[in-house]
């Protein structure tokens, strides 16, 4: 199953006014955002882009190698033990065609400007981890009907290539089983609903007719949750009526059991999916209201000789909470990181001039007051630190912005969940 567009951040909105942050001299205790765990195993970097292979891969394809070899042993039992051995290259092979489908995705969000974070093989399926949403319906249709439209000539071409093998001999079966499997692939992400590529598709239409990608991603969004049902219910019926090809009385306990798992997990996905499409949507609706002029800390500007003490006092009488290093023509040239004031006993602070504790501004730690919402992110994405220089457009100092007061912004967000 494909799950492009996929995002990793929080679920909910953030609020548009800033959190009440630490006084000068307190650690924060979270991290900065856009620090994020790996993906699984690296497989490599096409079009620029890491592909890695999560671990629960590695079941899913032990799964495959289970049941296909069991069909081969029906179909071609001469072969004996080795076909688990075909079995096995029938799962990696099956998984280059997901692949080839993510890639899709991934070319045309590149090609509409969108940056992409990741490519992920996992449980079922793959997930393309685009990092913003296309700006136009249009745009949004081609992206997510890249993937299934890519699927589909998969499925096409193997289909050719049946015309050219024996069909009982194992290039015929692998052929074959290529062949149905990329039309499954194309067929189930092509239904209506969100986190599918159909979901995607019926987001673009709504958007398109209302003007609102909102009531898009709710139309999406609910026919997912519906489709999630329907998968529920109506898989295990297809299956024990045997309008999927099985004969009644063929219908074992065990297989009844089998596909009623197989499809609550499918419907717990696409329900979960829908779910945080949904959650997604609201935060990104919301994300304007993260700005950096509301985030931002009062700052006072310090000459690099001054004592700590003398610094944090004058930060306090003017109720600041950040210090800015300047040279004699007030030129911002550094900051002082909360960590390594923290580090220095208040009474040793008289003695400690600024200058020792301060960290040079780099490229990347100036930010415009005017960043909001996802723009934002990603600059703090792009260039991690702790604190970032405040600036006006003019260059005149607005203050500092801490990583940590983003963060707690979004604790609060997370928090309070919309409904």
């Amino acid at each position: 199953m494909d799950e492009s567009g996929k995002s990793q951040d929080p679920e909910e909105s953030v609020r548009s006014q800033p959190p009440e942050p630490p006084e000068p001299g307190k650690e924060p205790r979270t991290p900065p955002p856009g620090k994020r765990r790996g993906g699984g195993i690296l497989m490599g970097r096409p079009f620029g882009v890491p592909v890695y292979v999560a671990p629960s891969w590695f079941l899913v394809a032990a799964l495959i190698t289970w049941v296909f070899g069991g069909q081969l042993e029906r179909v071609l039992p001469e072969l004996g033990a080795a076909r688990y051995l075909v079995s096995l290259f029938f799962a990696v092979a099956f998984y280059a065609s997901v692949l080839v489908h993510e890639l899709a995705h991934t070319v045309a969000a590149l090609r509409f400007k969108l940056p992409v974070r990741r490519i992920q093989l996992q449980f079922f399926g793959g997930v393309s981890e685009i990092e913003k949403e296309t700006e136009t319906p249009g745009r949004e249709f081609v992206l997510a009907f890249v993937g299934p439209l890519l699927s589909l000539a998969l499925a096409g071409v193997f289909y050719a290539a049946m015309q050219l093998v024996e069909p009982d001999t194992v290039p015929g079966v692998l052929v074959a089983g290529l062949m149905i499997s990329n039309l499954i692939v194309a067929i189930f992400n092509l239904l209506p609903g969100l986190p599918l590529d159909g979901g995607r598709m019926l987001r673009a239409l709504v958007w398109k007719i209302t003007g609102k990608p909102m009531s898009g991603t709710i139309a999406a969004a609910w026919v997912g949750r519906a489709l999630a049902v329907t998968v529920l219910i109506g898989l295990p019926l297809l299956t024990h009526t045997g309008a999927l090809g099985n004969a009644r009385p063929e219908i074992g306990g065990a297989d009844s059991l089998t596909d009623a798992l197989l499809a609550a997990i499918l419907a717990a996905i696409i329900w979960t999916g829908a779910g945080n499409s949904l959650r997604m949507a609201r935060l990104r609706e919301r994300l304007p209201d993260l700005t950096a002029r509301t985030l931002t800390r009062r700052a006072v500007p310090v000459e690099t000789d001054t004592p700590l003490s003398e610094a944090l006092r004058r930060a306090n009488d003017a109720g600041a909470r950040a210090l800015v290093v300047v040279d004699r023509q007030g030129t911002p040239t550094a900051l002082i990181r909360e960590a390594a004031i923290v580090g220095v006993p208040e009474h040793r602070r008289p003695w400690v001039p600024v200058g020792t504790l301060a960290q040079d501004l780099k490229e990347g730690m100036r930010v415009s007051a005017e960043l909001a919402g996802e723009d934002l992110l990603e600059y703090l994405r792009a260039t991690p630190a702790t604190e970032y220089l405040v600036v006006e457009e003019t260059g005149e100092i607005y203050g500092v912005l801490s990583t940590a007061d983003v963060e707690r912004a979004f604790v609060s967000a997370m928090a309070r969940k919309a409904a």
